[in-house]
């Protein structure tokens, strides 16, 4: 007969076991833990020795308040002789004796989250499991160590914004290491509505990434539920802080996590994406954030987008379809077992709320692959990301008298879609991973399987009358510089036209603000074969007051034939470029070594500056906090802006200490310096 275990007490190993599930970053206090992959418990018995053969161990594993075999929320299991890793299974891996070393393992296909551990009569362990991407047999996992040390661990980022003629790399924190980010994560899971109705449905299905993900996509915003971020596009942040104003998720989640889950204010596409991916890392997935330039937002699923400008070219709100200058999303890695094979790999999922999914505001997961082939039948939500990068823009011109007629436009969506490459700072471009080449046979049998009439139909004409704009080489904020509208006569006749040629402040989304400069020319005489330049001056002066914190103005040059009576319209967004923000470490970057940023930025503007403020952190650098310096004084036109910032690293590795800048006429300035830390 088989002697139970009597156990005095036991030794969770943390700190070897989460070295080993490379979890150790957050913390050793407690057990964490990846599925299908071993670990070890060393147990103190009570009286007696451990024997194979001759003792016996029954243990238990629960998580979720429902637990239940059936639905893999629980199982028991005894000692085998070795380690099965399809299933929870546990062996002695010590000689006998009175401390008996136990090796167990979760299936990896088991669900995430809190679980806890009963050894015989008396023990209760509690630990949390992760995915494991390491893992051959988990559904996330990831053939390569240099992508998972970006996409898993890798605690900061770059997420790209700008324009797609003008790309601004902005250093992000993810921060998923940090202390309480885990406990938040898994509180994200515990407080979204499907847990709250079905908490055994619920506990079971975070097996699935999928579901998960789709969990999260929700739960990132506060629309249907108690998540993290409330969306703000406008001006006015009373109540909260602008968007601009994060440089991590570390502060959001910790905030939503502290203050009784009462969502943060506020956030834009790039924070919810990049709250997601931090979300996404601390639980196992691999995640990247993406950001598609000229980003179509298709309300009705047609996959057109349409556009009105009155009769000076200027853009008016006539449809809630809307092109935003970029828009930020996550992908996420993992197989489809859902979907038929050749769907797996990266996921396009959407935490910004912009349209209902199955009735909550959430999107995704959608394998790129059937983005990119027309699978619009594909789980989940594939028209709306399909339309993202790949819609139609129709632009009309509304008239006093209120008749409409079509205008000659090139305007493309879904451009330079952007993330940030393994192992360095450079920019990847994955356009080729959502959309074949255009014009390609490839891309034309996509769009006939998604039923992209308009496409298809769409001809390429090569019109007598051409019209675009050049902008200066240099455009940055605080200076005056030209751009043109840049006509040129194609045909063989004599042209005589009138050009209207404006600016305006605009937001990221596409929210047309103030007026920046203005010129109506209503003879401009073209001989055949000649081009004209036409200059516009942009004057601080005049667009200093009314540039939203995106620093961006649209340009608009409206040709009208007055022969034909064609309209031609081109739109362009120009971002202004803001100071460079410099980071110099003094002294030798080590572990636990306290250390000094000298940190500068020059004020390029003919005002003075007030008010200066920097903020600074980085996981790993700053103990988890936000470290804030103001300037006393006030920074005049062409004088430097400097203070000295104190930090101890804890951790060894190349870190982002990121900078932000803020005054009461230089907003948000980001910076960012790699520092390499020694043992």
């Amino acid at each position: 007969m088989l002697r139970a275990l009597e156990i005095a007490r036991w030794d969770l190993e943390c700190e070897f076991n989460n070295t080993d599930h490379r979890t150790e970053l957050n913390g050793v206090e407690q057990l964490i833990v990846r599925r299908g992959q071993p670990f070890t418990i060393n147990l103190h018995l009570r009286s007696g020795e451990y024997q194979p053969g001759g003792s016996a161990l029954d243990l238990t594993v629960e998580t979720g308040p429902q637990p239940s075999d059936q639905y893999g929320t629980r199982a028991s299991f005894g000692l085998t002789d070795q380690i099965d890793t399809s299933r929870w299974s546990a062996a002695v891996t010590s000689p006998p004796g009175y401390m008996v070393s136990l090796s167990i393992c979760s299936p990896p296909d088991a669900p995430i989250g809190r679980w806890r551990l009963t050894l015989g009569q008396g023990g209760l362990v509690e630990f949390v499991l992760l995915y494991n991407p390491w893992c051959t047999g988990d559904v996330v996992y990831m053939d390569s160590e240099e992508k998972l040390a970006e996409y898993v661990l890798a605690q900061d980022g770059i997420i790209y914004r700008g324009s797609w003629k003008y790309l601004i790399p902005t250093p992000w924190n993810f921060g998923q290491f940090e202390d309480g980010i885990l406990e938040a994560c898994l509180r994200i899971l515990e407080m979204n509505p499907k847990c709250l109705r079905n908490p055994g449905k619920d506990a079971s299905g975070r097996k699935n990434p999928i579901y998960v993900s789709r969990v999260l996509s929700a739960m990132v915003n506060c629309n249907d539920d108690k998540g993290v971020l409330l969306g703000r596009w406008t001006d006015d942040y009373d109540g909260g802080v602008s968007p601009l104003s994060w440089k991590g998720s570390v502060e959001i989640l910790r905030n939503w996590d502290t203050n009784a889950c009462q969502p943060v204010r506020f956030g834009q596409c790039w924070v919810f994406a990049a709250v997601a991916c931090s979300v996404s890392r601390a639980l196992g997935i691999p995640c990247r954030v993406v950001t598609n330039y000229n980003s179509a937002h298709d309300t009705n699923s047609n996959l057109v987008i349409e556009r009105y400008v009155d009769e000076n070219g200027q853009l008016v709100q006539k449809s809630r379809d809307m092109i935003w200058n970029y828009h930020c999303w996550v992908e996420n890695w993992m197989t489809r077992p859902d979907l038929k094979p050749g769907y797996d790999g990266w996921q396009a999922m959407d935490p910004t709320p912009q349209e209902k999914s199955e009735g909550v505001y959430c999107c995704g997961p959608i394998p790129l692959k059937a983005i990119k082939e027309g699978e619009l039948t594909y789980k989940y939500d594939a028209p709306f990301v399909f339309a993202e990068v790949n819609a139609d823009v129709h632009t009309f011109m509304k008239r006093k008298d209120g008749s409409t007629e079509k205008i000659i436009s090139s305007v493309q969506v879904g451009l330079k879609i952007s993330t940030k490459s393994v192992g360095s700072d450079r920019r990847e471009d994955i356009t080729h991973l959502y959309k074949y080449p255009e014009g390609s046979d490839e891309e034309r049998e996509a769009f006939t399987k998604a039923n992209h009439q308009n496409k298809l139909l769409q001809q390429q004409t090569n019109a007598g009358l051409l019209i675009a704009i050049k902008v200066s080489a240099e455009m940055k904020k605080g200076c005056d510089f030209d751009v043109f509208a840049v006509v040129t006569n194609n045909t063989p006749n004599g042209k005589k036209c009138r050009l209207v040629f404006g600016s305006r402040a605009v937001s990221y989304n596409g929210i047309l603000g103030e007026n920046c400069g203005f010129k109506d020319l209503l003879n401009v005489e073209l001989a055949p074969g000649e081009e004209k330049r036409v200059p516009l001056r942009m004057n601080y002066s005049k667009y200093a007051e009314n540039l939203t914190e995106d620093n961006l103005i649209r340009l608009g040059a409206l040709l009208l034939d007055y022969g034909t009576q064609e309209a031609y319209l081109a739109v362009r967004n120009v971002v202004l470029e803001n100071p460079e923000i410099k980071v110099r470490i003094l002294g030798e970057p080590k572990e636990n070594r306290k250390l000094v940023a000298e940190i500068t930025l020059q004020n390029p503007l003919p005002v003075p500056l007030q008010n200066c403020c920097f903020t600074v952190e980085g996981s790993n650098l700053t103990g988890g906090q936000i470290i804030t310096e103001k300037l006393n004084s006030t920074v005049e036109p062409g004088q430097d802006a400097k203070v000295k910032i104190y930090f101890t690293p804890t951790h060894s590795g190349q870190r982002k200490l990121v900078v932000d800048f803020d005054s009461n006429k230089l907003c948000h300035v980001k910076g960012y310096r790699n520092v390499i830390i020694g043992k």
